[in-house]
């Protein structure tokens, strides 16, 4: 084994699951799927894994909005101040229930919320936008993390632009796919090509990775 490992469970939250006719529901985020995700949360507990949460919470008034854009429809682009911004339907609205983590609270060694000023989209676990830092890597280091196992929704949004980050930052990252949903089969397997090209591990499901951990091989 090469360096404690932590898990980071991106965005887990009813907005983004059809289980919960979310706002910006993924395809294929059924009751089947966040049992999988329960299911692999609660294996890497219980091995000694500290595992992380990330959490979409905007405020109401989030620029990515499209109710916020007066004469807009979602999934219109536009520019604001010279960059591209997707404007969205309002989701995981700070307090609102489909903000909240499907997971249990148990299970967390910290939740990093983001998204949280309204001028920035935050697709990363590690900053905004803008550049503003979220905390993560602070407390990762302060937890003596070296390598990352990566999943959760959406893989060509918010887990690509986390798992990324991460490598940027120095961590050795493995994504699991089998515990990843996407908008779009193509932009996903877009994204999934990007991350290996990065040097991202992608292995096919949880005990892939926990074997190749057991074997010393990553």
């Amino acid at each position: 084994m090469s360096g404690k490992w932590g898990g980071i469970v991106v965005d887990l939250q009813g907005d983004f699951t059809a289980a919960k006719h979310g706002t910006l529901a993924v395809a294929g985020t059924d009751e089947v799927y966040l049992e999988s995700v329960r299911a692999a949360c609660r294996r890497l507990f219980e091995r000694g894994i500290p595992l992380y949460a990330t959490q979409d919470w905007h405020p109401a008034d989030h620029v990515s909005f499209f109710t916020n854009h007066p004469g807009k429809k979602p999934f219109e682009m536009i520019q604001i101040e010279g960059r591209d911004q997707v404007l969205w339907p309002p989701h995981c609205v700070q307090g609102t229930a489909n903000a909240e983590i499907l997971l249990d609270p148990g299970l967390w060694r910290a939740v990093v919320k983001k998204g949280m000023d309204r001028r920035f989209d935050s697709y990363s676990g590690f900053r905004d936008d803008g550049g503003a830092e979220t905390g993560l890597e602070r407390v990762l280091r302060k937890d003596g993390i070296e390598h990352l196992v990566v999943f959760g929704l959406a893989t060509d949004y918010c887990v690509k632009a986390t798992a990324l980050d991460a490598v940027r930052a120095g961590f050795r990252v493995t994504l699991i796919e089998n515990l990843c949903r996407g908008v779009a089969p193509a932009s996903s397997a877009a994204a999934v090509a990007e991350m290996k090209t990065a040097g991202i591990e992608v292995a096919a499901d949880l005990q892939a990775a926990l074997s190749r951990k057991s074997s010393g091989r990553s």
